[in-house]
């Protein structure tokens, strides 16, 4: 059974910086895509960023790019996001989700994720 355990998130100050973890576990991930995914109070789910768990293909965001770096610790099977110049709209509850990648590692899209973690709280004051 897979599990997906989120952290890092908090409180921090627009223009600050965070880096989110996310602790995979109960499956061997060579053949996963690893998502963040973020959803603000009346919002809809959205894609954050995505990356292939050899590291060699990401996708972010148009906004978040530049700002965010998804990236991935194979041996402590983590992957992390480090968000920079945070600002208030990137506020939500960031969710990290596992997709087994089938012909392409390209899932950007929250229906194509079937495992999820439970969600941490980003909050970016102004």
């Amino acid at each position: 059974q897979v599990q997906l355990v989120e952290s890092g998130g908090g409180l921090v100050q627009a223009g600050g910086s965070l880096r989110l973890s996310c602790a995979a576990s109960g499956r061997t991930f060579s053949r996963y895509t690893m998502g963040w995914f973020r959803q603000a109070p009346g919002k809809e789910r959205e894609s954050v960023a995505h990356i292939s768990w050899s590291g060699g293909n990401t996708y972010y965001a148009d906004s978040v790019k530049g700002r965010f770096a998804i990236s991935i610790d194979n041996a402590k099977n983590t992957v992390y996001l480090q968000m920079n110049s945070l600002k208030p709209e990137d506020t939500a509850v960031y969710y990290c989700a596992a997709a087994l990648s089938g012909g392409s590692w390209y899932y950007t899209r929250a229906y194509e994720y079937p495992y999820w973690g439970q969600g941490t709280q980003v909050t970016v004051s102004s």
